[in-house]
């Protein structure tokens, strides 16, 4: 089949190799001007104007790791020749963890310190030497060709390709529903605000330096500013974070390179990370902000699928954007490959296996913001309310000391169970809410910076 992907980035990228590797004949159509870097450090100076988060922090968690090792070794393969490292969650288990011997499972419990360029550039390298596919960048889509029922290729201003089956996976800023609606096809979605903005900045540990020992999570929450480190590849990382929209004044602090770096020499956390003798920055702060969770249909459509944020975005806080995208370029491949001749049919097994897969976490990250920022999620009486105080003032400390209550959480920030798993799971609960329970006899939590926003600025200032 002729298929036109729409977007060099990650799900385009993923969803070209994937399609390729099926033998059809693949066309990706990138907007922005990017010839092929050399190597990993100069794909970070990527000139990606429409993907301007590339250099901000991002999570390879280990449903995208497990993906590429059960999937496609040969690009976790070509990652690990780029600099790329696995990293285990379960080595470095907290000192209070009731048992800290390895268990059934934790060789699925690794991510990959990656930065995004990386990732991006290992794939890109794969799909330009897949005899299957050509990519054209610097070629802008303005528009899709064919009638309501059935899209047949993409209108650019380098002229239309006709396609059997057209993907966008051309980001969040893509407009997708305005195409649509020029032929006459719906595309119903639903967005909420994050209610957040964050920053990050990169970092390069300098010769001879090691990373500082990671337990437990990659970051936290002190209610007025959510943080996290994250390791990169060939001895780089990061540290972003995260802001109210309505907090001007902390935003400002934020965006100034000596303040940011006194915010993390502030929290305990990311302080041994940004310590002058173990490493030294290498960006400025970036900012990014209008950050959306958003959910679209693509049911009455055919020849026409989105994956990534053209399907479905999620706070990228949580980190779970590239993972997604991967496991949703998969999910497609495996459409078409059941249905090569039937665009009813794959179109309806590829929404309904994305409505399963990715869906839910559309809905667990609008949940987790809305109580992130204090707001009722439905009826007080509801008793997912309780659970999620519950969850709130047991599970941390629960995972401190238990090392059930540690996995399964890092499974599902992993995205290897459902959001909803930890509280399905009764042994689970119970042994948080025995935590819960006890809270007024443990130990105070431990610092882990200002309790005030007013001693952070204070701290800062």
């Amino acid at each position: 089949m002729r298929i036109v992907v729409i977007g060099a980035g990650v799900g385009g990228l993923g969803t070209a190799f994937a399609l390729s590797r099926q033998g059809h004949d693949v066309t990706v159509l990138e907007r922005d001007r990017t010839p092929l870097p050399h190597n990993p450090d100069e794909a970070f100076e990527w000139d990606r104007r429409g993907a301007p988060q590339v250099r901000h922090s991002h999570a390879m968690l280990a449903r995208l790791r497990n993906l590429l090792r059960d999937r496609y070794p040969d690009v976790l393969d070509a990652l690990y020749a780029a600099g790329v490292t696995d990293w285990p969650l379960t080595v470095n288990l907290p000192p209070t963890i009731d048992d800290p011997s390895p268990q059934p499972g934790d060789d699925d419990l690794v991510m990959l310190a990656c930065r995004r360029t990386t990732f991006e550039w290992v794939l890109r390298t794969m799909v330009l030497a897949a005899p299957q596919v050509r990519l054209l960048d610097g070629v802008a889509v303005d528009g899709l060709t064919g009638s309501r029922n059935l899209v047949t290729g993409v209108r650019t201003d380098a002229g239309t390709f006709d396609a059997d089956i057209v993907v966008a996976a051309n980001g969040r800023r893509g407009d997708v529903p305005a195409w649509l609606a020029e032929i006459g096809a719906a595309c119903p979605e639903v967005e909420e605000d994050t209610g957040i903005i964050y920053f990050s900045r990169f970092y390069r540990l300098r010769d001879g330096a090691e990373t500082p020992s990671q337990i437990g999570p990659i970051g936290g929450d002190l209610g007025y500013l959510k943080y996290a480190t994250f390791p990169g590849d060939n001895r780089t990382f990061s540290v972003t974070f995260a802001t109210p929209v309505d907090d001007g004044e902390l935003r400002a602090m934020l965006l100034d390179a000596a303040t940011f770096e006194r915010a993390g020499a502030t929290l305990v956390a990311t302080k041994p990370w940004v310590e002058v003798e173990r490493a030294e920055p290498i960006t400025p702060v970036h900012v990014m902000a209008k950050l959306l969770n958003r959910l679209r249909s693509f049911d009455d459509v055919l020849g026409f699928h989105a994956v990534g944020d053209a399907h479905t975005c999620t706070n990228p806080l949580y980190g779970r954007g590239c993972s997604l995208a991967m496991v949703q370029a998969t999910l497609l491949a495996d459409a078409v490959a059941a249905h090569p001749d039937d665009a009813g049919a794959r179109a309806a097994m590829y929404e309904a296996a994305s409505a399963e897969e990715i869906e839910p976490w559309y809905h667990a990250a609008v949940m987790a913001d809305r109580d992130n920022r204090g707001e009722p999620s439905g009826d007080e009486s509801d008793p997912r309310n309780f659970f999620r105080s519950v969850l709130r003032e047991g599970l941390a400390p629960a995972m401190r000391t238990d090392q059930r209550v540690f996995r399964a959480f890092l499974r599902t920030f992993n995205l290897l169970t459902t959001p909803d798993a930890l509280m399905r799971d009764g042994e689970l609960i119970t042994r948080v809410v025995e935590v819960y329970n006890d809270r007024e006899n443990r130990p105070p939590e431990p610092d882990l910076g200002p309790p005030t926003r007013a001693e952070l600025i204070a701290a800062i200032t």
